[in-house]
């Protein structure tokens, strides 16, 4: 069992920075991939970073490559977001999710357990 709670969000001017972060509690933390999805109103949840389980290998949706980046800290439990040139289309709750493997991937369908989310808001 791993349980997630998101923090960091808030407001920010376009063009700002934001850091999340997702603390785990469970043992499964530090041998499954990490990652962050994020929702819009009225839209579907959608993939935005994942992380391999060592933090050796990231991979990126093409809308926030160059401007976010995932990292964890497996001795803290804690994965992270940082989001940097933030743009209104990044409007959303993020969520992190644990994978069910080593490697993790982009589909919803690969990740097992879920944060609550966390509202970050993007003004112009």
């Amino acid at each position: 069992q791993v349980q997630l709670v998101e923090s960091g969000g808030g407001l920010v001017q376009a063009g700002g920075s934001l850091r999340l972060s997702c603390a785990a509690s469970g043992r499964t933390f530090s041998s499954v991939a990490m990652g962050w999805f994020r929702q819009a109103p009225g839209k579907e949840r959608e993939f935005a970073a994942r992380i391999d389980w060592r933090g050796a290998s990231t991979y990126y949706a093409d809308s926030v490559k160059g401007r976010f980046m995932i990292s964890r800290d497996n001795a803290k439990n804690t994965v992270y977001l940082q989001m940097n040139n933030l743009k209104p289309e990044d409007t959303a709750v993020y969520y992190c999710a644990a994978a069910r493997t080593t490697s993790g991937s982009r589909y919803r369908d690969d990740y097992n357990y879920w944060g609550q989310g966390t509202q970050v808001t993007v003004s112009s």
